[in-house]
């Protein structure tokens, strides 16, 4: 790489880094707003659950500490993964975003488990409910979750951490709004199963979710390819590309949500220009992948039919060859 390129590749990467910390800090502020938001209510709707003794209510304060919970978990996974990297964490500590989604993905699986159990039993045995001021604090928390939804959508979703805790409020606004037509039903009908059937309704929700966050984080951790780049699709088209005999050793990953990475080992035609071919390669990769950051190992094809083992030791997956 020539001195010029190195200093333009230094300055592009200061300034990439410098929007993402700005990203970062708005994305921080949004998180606490709507930390602030549900802490102040949720305290409100234990006191009133306690005084009226409503399981839904405080069910719902229950969830919303899990909410909390999520945002402060997502908020310390930001702190870690704007970390340089440094001693053998040579990614930093990109992933904590990841752990942190997983985390709140598997706390809302278990959280609907323990309410899927506790609705079944109000069904054969429903308790005796005050129907209007589970109404009015439902209908007060369909307002704060609004507002923490908004605060939480203003922040970057891309990142499957703000995504994980925005789920969770997102899934505690269904709560209420059940919890409040269930309130409904109670003060005009006095149906007191009303209550576990809305929280059944949200329970499938939040497995709907929580299954969806474990599947995302999931692939991140076994280093599956980004949804929407199709590895063989890829080698395939790579080994057609002009002057490439081979593609071996090919493997895409996410460090993190949004950041995805390539490697390969790529076999020239003898006499070809191997820098060429490999900014070629890096060309199409930005161009047509989003794939920015990419490692190529590239070599010329030996003379006669190709040994991948001349090459490798243990080439990991298919080879793909020009035709």
């Amino acid at each position: 790489m020539s001195g010029h390129d190195h200093d333009h590749a230094h300055d592009h990467a200061h300034d990439h880094g410098h929007d993402h910390g700005v990203a970062q800090d708005a994305d921080r502020r949004w998180l606490a707003v709507a930390l602030a938001l549900i802490g102040a209510f949720m305290v409100g709707e234990v006191v009133v659950g306690l005084l009226v003794r409503s399981l839904a209510l405080l069910s719902d304060a229950a969830h919303m500490l899990t909410d909390a919970g999520a945002i402060v978990l997502a908020l310390v996974a930001m702190r870690l993964a704007a970390r340089p990297p440094k001693g053998g964490y040579t990614f930093g500590l990109k992933r904590a975003e990841i752990l942190s989604a997983q985390a709140n993905g598997l706390t809302m699986l278990i959280l609907a488990a323990v309410l899927a159990v506790e609705a079944v039993r109000r069904l054969f045995h429903p308790p005796d409910v005050v129907g209007l001021p589970v109404l009015v604090t439902a209908v007060a928390g369909i307002g704060v979750n609004l507002l923490a939804s908004w605060a939480l959508s203003r922040a970057n979703r891309t990142s499957l951490n703000v995504e994980g805790a925005f789920q969770h409020v997102l899934n505690d606004l269904f709560a209420f709004v059940a919890t409040a037509i269930a309130g409904l039903v109670m003060v005009t009908t006095g149906f007191t199963r009303a209550d576990p059937i809305a929280t059944l309704i949200v329970v499938a929700l939040m497995v709907r979710a929580g299954l969806g966050l474990v599947r995302a984080s999931g692939r991140i951790f076994l280093e599956a390819a980004p949804s929407g780049i199709d590895p063989p699709a890829l080698g395939e088209r790579l080994a057609a590309m002009a002057h490439v005999v081979e593609v071996h050793d090919l493997h895409v990953w996410q460090i993190t949500s949004g950041e995805p990475a390539l490697s390969a080992h790529v076999l020239v035609a003898p006499g070809r220009d191997c820098h060429a071919v490999r900014a070629a390669i890096e060309e199409l990769l930005r161009r047509e992948y989003a794939l920015t950051h990419s490692t190529l190992q590239v070599d010329h094809a030996g003379a006669g039919p190709q040994d991948p083992d001349a090459h490798c030791e243990d080439a990991h997956g298919v080879a793909y060859r020009s035709t």
